[in-house]
């Protein structure tokens, strides 16, 4: 079946998902309260453009789905809105900057009888894949020690580029605007987890964000594994790395590489892992990059969720379990 999207905020995300909406499903319109942007995407893909969401939800009886790609603290009143109107979302990472912003998405999805897909494409990255497989099979076993190194730049350019980044009511932190990805891999590899404790600081971004720049924390699996999270955007002029190591009882592996696109290390029992080292897939957005480009993967799960071949990579239940951790990270930096 070919499903009708619309767009809700035509910034570097948004224009992402616009490429893979046109080529996958049927893009109908576009919205963004700043008109040129929103005209410029809509001349892009022949489609209609809104200056507003409720001109846009009155606009578009038939869409199928609202992908939402405004900034982190209008996910859930987007996300809301498309939901009354009876309209399966799309919501970018972060699902929300707050786990009782999350409820409320899906106490709607739940009155709509209407799916929320959470964008977390790092899941697909080839090396996360290979990892996944391994921890189902039980190739591991045990897992001792698992090790997340976040290590990117984001200068005062990028932060002065909009009027939301760096405001913690808006952005909500590091660990909501880039590394929530990170977190979201460890989730979906190590499943529940506990937080022991945290730290953090603003060592280069003071006056330019009012939150922390820096931060790590040890955490604990449900098998007492032991987790250390470092994550940090004071990398010297671009960024460095994005990886994720695991100890076990049957080998160790690391995910490095900037975006956990390689398998930098792999020694385990009875397995070969074949070579892995994705090039040039990374998000481009201008002046600074993000985490591997994996949209088309997530258009085509939405598709083939929504068509009864598949179920979604990242559901409502999870963002928030993502969010809930990502918060509690951030209480144990307070205690």
């Amino acid at each position: 079946m070919s499903y009708q999207f619309a767009i809700i905020g035509c910034g570097h995300i948004g224009k992402r998902h616009a490429e893979h909406i046109s080529r996958l499903g049927n893009l109908v319109a576009v919205c963004d309260t700043i008109p040129a942007k929103a005209d410029e995407l809509a001349a892009q893909y022949n489609c209609r453009a809104y200056y507003d969401i409720d001109a846009l939800i009155a606009g578009t009886e038939n869409m199928d789905v609202l992908s939402v790609c405004t900034p982190n603290y209008l996910h859930e009143p987007h996300t809301i809105t498309g939901l009354k109107a009876g309209h399966h979302i799309i919501c970018e990472k972060p699902m929300a900057i707050s786990s009782e912003s999350c409820r409320k998405m899906i106490a709607a999805a739940d009155l709509s009888g209407k799916k929320i897909f959470v964008v977390k494409q790092n899941r697909y990255n080839p090396p996360v894949q290979a990892v996944k497989r391994l921890i189902n099979n039980n190739a591991l076993g045990k897992i001792l020690q698992i090790n997340v190194n976040c290590f990117w730049n984001r200068d005062a350019g990028y932060y002065q580029s909009s009027d939301w980044k760096g405001i913690r009511t808006k952005d909500g932190g590091i660990l909501f605007t880039q590394f929530s990805h990170f977190a979201d891999v460890l989730f979906y590899l190590a499943g529940p987890m506990k937080v022991l404790s945290g730290v953090s600081n603003n060592f280069m971004h003071d006056g330019i964000t009012d939150f922390e720049d820096s931060a790590a924390f040890i955490l604990q699996t449900a098998q007492s594994g032991i987790i250390s999270f470092n994550a940090s955007t004071c990398a010297y002029g671009k960024n460095m790395e994005g990886s994720l190591s695991i100890l076990a009882e049957k080998g160790s592996i690391k995910i490095g590489g900037q975006y956990m696109n390689t398998i930098d290390h792999s020694n385990i029992k009875d397995v070969q892992l074949p070579e892995i080292n994705i090039q040039q897939q990374n998000n481009q957005y201008g002046h600074y990059e993000g985490s591997m480009s994996n949209h088309h993967l997530v258009i085509q799960n939405v598709i083939d969720t929504l068509d009864g071949r598949s179920e979604a990579m990242t559901n409502a239940a999870e963002g928030l379990q993502v969010v809930e951790l990502i918060e509690a990270m951030y209480v144990s930096c307070k205690l």
